[in-house]
This record gives C-alpha cells, sequence and structure tokens, in this order.
C-alpha cells in the first residue's frame, strides 16, 4: 500500500487500534498477521488502468466484469461454458457492485430499506488497476479501486486453491487521508446477475440451515418469496437475509448459504469464516439486478461500526464463494474439498480420528468421582476406545454446581479420593489418552477470580455484561491470555492430559464496547484474539487435540474449524433425533472433524446399540453412556461396532464427501426414513435409519452390489428393488451402514 508500512498496516486491522486500544489490551502485529493470514498485497507498481470490460478466470469459475465510466462492476460468476441469465440489466450506479462499502455521512443512494445497497463510497469507487500472483495452493487476484472524496484505498482479494471452484474473498479498505473515517459496513463478496430481473421467483431456490441448540444444521430449501425477497413487479425493500449476532456464530443459522438456479441448471454457494456475527442477503437494487451481499460485522447487523483513523487499515472477515453446475449435492463436493484443501490443519488427530470415550451423555452428566470413572475407564477400554475424556464437574466439590464454579480449573478434593492424577494414570494404563473438559472463555460469578480487574471482561455501558452466571473473558487483554496459558500448561503439562474439549455454553451477543468503537467492533477483536490464542497454544502443545463446542454446535464455522481439530456435534439427547441433525450437518463441516455422540442406553437393547453405533460410524465417533451397565448383547455391538469402524470406514473417512440417498432430513419428522452416503475414492458407504415408517427402505439410484457391514445378525435384509435397492428392517427404530460389495 502506497505510503504505508506494514506495522501501521497491521495497526489499522480492527484489532489494533491506534489510539483508541491501551497497551494492555493489544497484540502483536506479527500475532495479527498470522492470525488472519493477510497477503501482502503492494501496488505501488500498478500499470495505467484500462477501462474495458475483461473475464479473470480461476479453476472451474469465470468472473466477469464491466465498466461504468471509471467504475469497475461484477457481472457474473459461472461455471465456464455457461451463459448468464437473460435480461440482466446494464449497470448502474447502484447496481453491479464488486465491493459494497457504506461510511458514515454519505448518501446510500439506492431506495434500499433494509438492503445493504446503494452504499457510498462503494457506489463511487473508481478503478486503480488489477494484479494477480502465484500462491503455494493457487494464486490471488486482487482489484484496487479509490474514493478520491474520503481518501480510502479498497482491495479486493480473491484467493484460489488447487483446482476447485471456490475463491476465498476478502476487502481491505485503508485511510489514507487526514480525518476518520465511519464505516458502517463492507462486504467480504458481492454475487451479481443470479437471475433474470423479471423470473427469479420461478428461477431460484435458496438452500440455508436453520442452526439451534440440540436441533443443529435443519436445512430448507425456500423460493425467494418463502424467505422474505417478494417479487412484488418492481424491486424489494427487504430481502431475504441470515444473520447471527454474538459469540455463539452458529446459534440461528449455519453462516453459509446456497443459490441455485433451476433453469441454468448452477448453484452459486459460499460459507461465511468467521466465529462471531455475520449477514448475507439475497434481494434485488432499485434498477432490479438481483445480487447477494456476503460479509462479517455491520453496523445494522451487529453493532459494528469502526472508526478508521488516519492511516489505518480494516479488513473484512474471509468468505470462500463458488458455483457449480448442477445442485445442492454438487455444492457440497466442492466446499467439503476446499474445506480440507484451505481450512483443515493436517495435526495428528486429523491423520489418526481415534475412537473418543467422553462420559458426559446419558452417563455421569457432570457428575463424576473416582468410584464411577474406573469402571467406565475398564469398560471404555475394552470395547476399543482410544481418548477417555472426563467432562463438566471435575473441578467441582461434592454438591456443588458444576456450572457455576468454573475458573480456576483446579481438581476437586472431594470427587477424586487420592487426586485426580490417579484416575488419569488409570487411563493411561488401560491404553488410552486421558482429557478433560474446559469452558476457559467464562468466569463464574462466584469464582474468586471475579475480583480480576474490569477490563478482564465484556462490557457494554460501563458495566460487566453477566450471561447465565458467568462474566465472559476479554482475549484482547494480554493477562487474560496468560492466565489462559497458565491453565492450558498445567493441564497438559502436569496432568499429560491430550485432549481438551472446550466448551462455551454462554453468548456475548452485541459484544463489549471496552477501549472499542463498537460493541460489535470490540466483539471482532475478541473473536480474532480467540484464534490467535488457539494458534499459540497448539504450536506449544502440537500433541493436543481440542474439541470445538459451544453447547454443542453453537459456533460451527470454519474459523474455529480452521483452527482446532474437530467439532462437537449437538447437546441432543434422544439418540432417535440425532441422525436428522448429523445429515445436515455433513454438507457444513468435514466428516473427519466432525464428532457424533453414540451414547449407549444402560437398559437398551441390541437394536438400540446398533442404532447408536450407526449414528456415529460415518464420522468421528464419541462413544459414551454406561458402558459397564449394558447387557452382553448390547456391550458386544459397540465392541464389534467399533471395530469394523476402526478396520473398515475410518481409512476412508479423510477422503469421504457425503451424498443424500432420500435428501435432507427434517427432525420433526418421525416416520421418514433418513439415509447417509459417505463416498471417497475406494469406498462407499450408506447408513440407514428406520424411524417409525414401514419397514421398507428404498435408496433409489444406489446399485445392485451393496451389503450390510453392520449389524449383520438383527434380521436387516438388502433387495435389489427397481432403480436401485431395498432395505428391509424387521422392527422400527433401527439402523444399519451398507458398503459396497467387493
Amino acid at each position: 500500500m502506497a505510503g504505508i508500512d506494514r506495522r501501521g498496516f497491521l495497526q489499522g486491522t480492527g484489532m489494533l487500534t491506534a489510539g483508541a486500544l491501551t497497551s494492555r489490551l493489544t497484540a502483536s502485529a506479527s500475532e495479527l498477521a498470522e492470525a488472519d493470514q493477510l497477503p501482502d498485497t503492494d501496488n505501488d507498481a500498478l500499470p495505467p488502468p484500462v477501462y474495458e470490460p475483461f473475464e479473470w478466470i480461476a479453476p472451474g469459475l469465470v468472473f466477469s466484469f464491466e465498466f461504468l465510466d471509471k467504475k469497475i462492476r461484477s457481472r457474473t460468476v459461472l461455471p465456464p461454458g455457461v451463459a448468464p441469465p437473460r435480461d440482466i440489466p446494464r449497470p448502474t450506479a447502484s447496481s453491479g457492485l464488486e465491493a459494497s462499502l457504506h461510511c458514515t455521512g454519505e448518501d446510500p443512494n439506492d431506495h434500499h430499506g433494509l438492503k445493504l445497497t446503494g452504499g457510498c463510497p462503494g457506489t463511487r469507487l473508481v478503478y486503480r488497476g488489477r494484479r494477480e500472483v502465484s500462491t503455494q495452493l493457487g494464486k490471488r487476484f486482487i482489484i484496487y479501486q479509490s474514493d478520491p472524496i474520503l481518501g480510502l484505498e479498497v482491495e479486493s482479494i480473491y484467493e484460489t486453491f488447487a483446482n476447485l471452484p471456490v475463491v476465498r474473498r476478502s476487502t481491505r479498505v485503508t485511510n489514507i487521508s487526514s480525518q476518520s473515517v465511519g464505516i458502517e459496513y463492507l462486504s467480504s463478496a458481492m454475487l451479481n446477475n443470479l437471475a433474470s430481473p423479471h423470473g427469479f421467483e420461478q428461477e431460484l431456490r435458496i438452500h440455508y440451515a436453520r442452526n439451534t441448540w440440540q436441533a443443529e444444521a435443519q436445512w430448507r430449501t425456500a423460493k425467494p418469496s418463502q424467505a422474505g425477497f417478494i417479487d412484488n413487479g418492481n424491486f424489494t425493500l427487504s430481502p431475504a437475509g441470515f444473520s447471527s449476532t454474538g459469540t455463539w456464530s452458529t446459534q440461528r443459522y449455519l453462516p453459509m448459504g446456497l443459490v441455485e438456479n433451476t433453469t441454468l441448471g448452477i448453484t452459486w454457494f459460499w460459507q461465511i469464516e468467521h466465529n462471531g456475527t455475520w449477514h448475507w442477503e439475497l434481494a434485488n437494487t432499485a434498477d432490479k439486478t438481483v445480487y447477494t451481499y456476503i460479509g462479517g460485522p455491520d453496523e445494522l447487523h451487529g453493532h459494528a461500526w469502526k472508526s478508521l483513523k488516519p492511516g489505518e487499515t480494516y479488513f473484512t472477515v474471509p468468505a470462500a464463494v463458488g458455483c457449480v453446475r448442477g445442485g445442492f449435492e454438487q455444492a457440497i463436493d466442492a466446499l467439503t474439498e476446499y474445506r480440507r484443501a484451505a481450512c483443515l490443519r493436517l495435526r495428528h488427530d486429523a491423520r489418526e480420528l481415534p475412537v473418543i470415550f467422553n462420559d458426559y451423555m446419558n452417563c455421569l452428566e457432570g457428575d463424576p468421582t473416582t468410584a464411577k470413572e474406573l469402571p467406565l475407564i475398564d469398560a471404555a477400554a475394552d470395547a476399543g476406545c482410544e481418548y477417555f475424556v472426563i467432562d463438566a464437574g471435575w473441578y467441582a466439590e461434592l454438591n456443588e454446581d458444576w456450572w457455576g464454579s468454573v475458573g480456576t480449573w483446579q481438581p476437586s478434593k472431594t470427587r477424586w479420593p487420592g487426586g485426580l492424577q490417579k484416575v488419569l494414570d488409570r487411563i493411561r494404563a488401560k491404553g488410552m489418552v486421558p482429557g478433560l473438559w474446559l469452558e476457559p472463555e467464562v468466569i463464574g460469578i462466584n469464582s474468586p477470580l471475579k475480583d480480576k480487574p474490569d477490563a478482564w471482561f465484556f462490557q457494554r455501558h460501563g458495566k460487566r455484561i453477566i450471561d447465565h452466571t458467568r462474566y465472559l473473558l476479554d482475549l484482547r487483554n494480554p493477562e487474560v491470555r496468560a492466565y489462559l496459558d497458565s491453565v492450558i500448561d498445567r493441564v497438559v503439562g502436569d496432568y499429560k492430559v491430550g485432549y481438551i474439549k472446550m466448551d462455551y455454553n454462554v453468548d456475548g451477543l452485541e459484544g463489549t464496547d471496552y477501549l472499542a468503537d463498537s460493541p460489535g467492533q470490540g466483539l471482532l477483536e475478541h473473536n480474532r484474539a480467540l484464534l490467535k490464542w488457539l494458534d499459540e497454544v497448539l504450536a506449544r502443545h502440537p500433541n493436543l487435540t481440542i474439541e470445538n463446542c459451544g453447547s454443542g454446535g453453537g459456533r460451527m464455522e470454519y474459523a474455529m474449524l480452521s483452527h482446532l481439530q474437530l467439532q462437537s456435534s449437538s447437546d441432543q439427547e434422544d439418540y432417535r433425533l440425532y441422525p436428522a441433525i448429523e445429515v445436515g450437518e455433513s454438507a457444513a463441516v468435514l466428516p473427519e472433524q466432525l464428532a457424533i455422540w453414540s451414547y449407549q442406553l444402560a437398559d437398551g437393547d441390541a437394536d438400540a446399540a446398533t442404532f447408536n453405533m450407526v449414528n456415529a460410524m460415518l464420522f468421528r465417533i464419541h462413544q459414551s453412556g454406561h458402558l459397564a451397565k449394558l447387557s452382553p448383547e448390547s456391550f458386544a455391538q459397540v465392541r464389534t461396532g467399533l471395530h469394523i469402524y476402526k478396520e473398515r470406514i475410518r481409512p476412508h473417512i479423510g477422503a469421504a464427501a457425503p451424498y443424500y440417498p432420500l435428501g435432507l432430513p427434517d427432525m420433526t419428522d418421525s416416520f421418514s426414513p433418513i439415509s447417509l452416503g459417505m463416498r471417497s475414492p475406494r469406498s462407499n458407504f450408506i447408513a440407514v435409519w428406520r424411524l417409525r415408517g414401514d419397514g421398507r427402505i428404498h435408496l433409489p439410484q444406489t446399485g445392485s452390489k451393496m451389503k450390510i457391514l453392520y449389524p449383520t445378525e438383527l434380521g436387516i435384509t438388502v433387495e435389489t428393488g427397481g432403480d436401485g435397492i431395498d432395505v428391509i428392517f424387521p422392527r422400527q427404530m433401527m439402523a444399519c451402514v451398507l458398503t459396497q460389495d467387493s
């Protein structure tokens, strides 16, 4: 950037706020560069701009651009050989924006209503040129624009990965003026001309996933009007909008979306890679251009207003965007491969996929003791588990509420006669790796740490934020990070723990306005500090596995999952409802990162045991339940299931992609069967669940050479049927895994 050194650039990234944050709340420039993997984009030597239409070719994608005077406009993003929608309008001052930016005091010159359209100076940005450079995994394409009135320089960054039809998109704006500028919103990505102006209701289908506690990843397909984008014969003032606000980044929706043009036979898709507030919308502008805005926190949706001071730079959260021929499955195929290429950090856990026993679900549920753990440890080892995790409550004294006593993370004296180390040693003696549950980002209101300075905690309007008897720690503060480092180093170093279930059971909502331009900006800075801290923890402890949990799937997104090894899927307590959750989650999380509970019932029969096992066998297994109390036949099914998983299925999971023989399920439907396929280059597995409906389940277009892999002795059979196969279950609430017959 012309006239701005690297240090000065990093000081303006939205976390280092010169003149606002004190030294006790700032991270270093190198920390920020590592946390967000910011590319260098020196534009000092740009050639003179040429204002003629052009295309940028990425693997499997063609980005078409045109010009309105000296202003660049994005026309289409399409697979090669696909013609654009019919009758798409020519760009105007407020449509076809390549980057959408609005600053305080400017005129959003569009009849916008609740939409993020017409933002200024986004509409008047002047094109300055473009550059493409090679990277280790692909190439980086940068478009440069500027606003001479406010003195802003804008960089739109596109990054490719291998030969995938997906780019990672982000935007940066630098203030080269002598006055501060208030940023109200800045897009991470824009897609334009997704349908003809008068045919979008018939042409488009929106695929989105509702996500909430114990009911994660409930996918729905809607016409634009069903999602709020109504064809009124003119243009809408209300978009089809999808947002999340707070530290539970996925508590309302998953931060991803798909828009299918059924006339063209293509699907655009995206995932917003952020562990906080985000927003995307589908609507049209006043000239009837159908667009999608994709971004992180903004003032309207997240109280995130940024005062960009002279010399500072502000950058958006990244978003992966792409387009494929086909529909939902083809888009998820591309996203799955992108996540492996660009997001997955290949630590030991991602390669080995160990079976994890956790003592919480349908088991100890926050009330562990030595007497309860020892028989569970023996049974888990006998069944074939490889990790053993002591969940919540290990730090609380007997008869003390484990929820409100978090913060110091010292072992209970009354729960562990002889000490916690004795139990951890027993786990190791049985050939398993011990793990512990932590919720490090909060402090109970009755904890001794409550007396720490207010600067340790989220605040709004001069008061600490309290959520469900917890204070929220502010990880911008180096003293907070140092304290949490001491906790992790003690747990890993002194207790020799190799696994941490890192939970987060509260929500910071708008964020913190302490030493921040706005609550949403304080939250953004905290979120980025959290990711940086996690990287430092794993750098110090490279053999440590950290599970990402937020009351189950409360922050199930690829900011966290680009830093941590696996994802907790749900706190759902009814194993019969679990298939409808995990099938939807397979579109959002890599199978090698998605941990699914298999919680056995102490009084359950073999059908219940195998149903539970099938729930988890195409993903990461989180074994639980009272294994030591199971009947011999149920325990045998668990042991057999784990053996088959490790020998036959696990070697293929890291290369598998999901598909949906019966479509995507609805957990409110207790009758319709559910099925999920996992296909890798060398394998094909299909899980099938019979609920309360018919015993004969037809799987179309499956192929006849499928056989039952597990369970094999409960009377489930397979027959060739029409265009696929029929799976016949003799009883309700049964499940099985099929495999390709060799």
